[in-house]
């Protein structure tokens, strides 16, 4: 016999959707609430960086959180076949791989930005997004361990 264990709030009944996915991964929605602090503060702070409103800086942060993801899930792949090649070819085909999917992450971010948000979120031209790309996946690490730390530790 099998048993199904669903999430339950006092209100409502089994929680299904985005709040079980986020029940699921709260890291998650952590980084989220990471990448639009980062944000709004390159939105203050850079002049190249625009957004209209907070909630599409939000949006955008999603996006980012998306798009970042992917990225570093790709990585990881031409990573792993870069440590699995065996000759030198292998190597410079995966070590040219990797240049493109780092180089290329940045255009996808202000590509896919531009098509999303039109003209009403800007994030600047690949310098800019390359920095912001580099303080959102630093201040996530950061904050990730700082969360991770056990108790008691300081």
């Amino acid at each position: 016999m099998m048993v199904a264990v669903t999430s339950t709030t006092a209100r409502s009944g089994p929680v299904r959707g985005p709040l079980r996915w986020l029940r699921r991964r709260p890291l998650d929605l952590i980084d989220v609430f990471v990448y639009v602090v980062v944000l709004n503060l390159a939105i203050e702070y850079l002049p190249a960086v625009i957004s209209e409103t907070f909630t599409l800086s939000l949006l955008t942060a999603v996006l980012l959180k998306v798009a970042l993801e992917l990225v570093v899930l790709l990585k990881g792949v031409v990573l792993a076949r870069l440590r699995a090649a065996t000759t030198r070819r292998a190597k410079a085909a995966a070590g040219v791989l990797l240049w493109v999917v780092a180089a290329g992450s940045k255009v996808l971010v202000l590509a896919l930005v531009d098509l999303v948000f039109g003209d009403a979120v800007s994030l600047g031209g690949f310098i800019p997004v390359t920095l912001l790309v580099l303080a959102l996946l630093l201040s996530r690490a950061t904050v990730r361990r700082v969360l991770s730390e056990p108790p008691g530790e300081e």
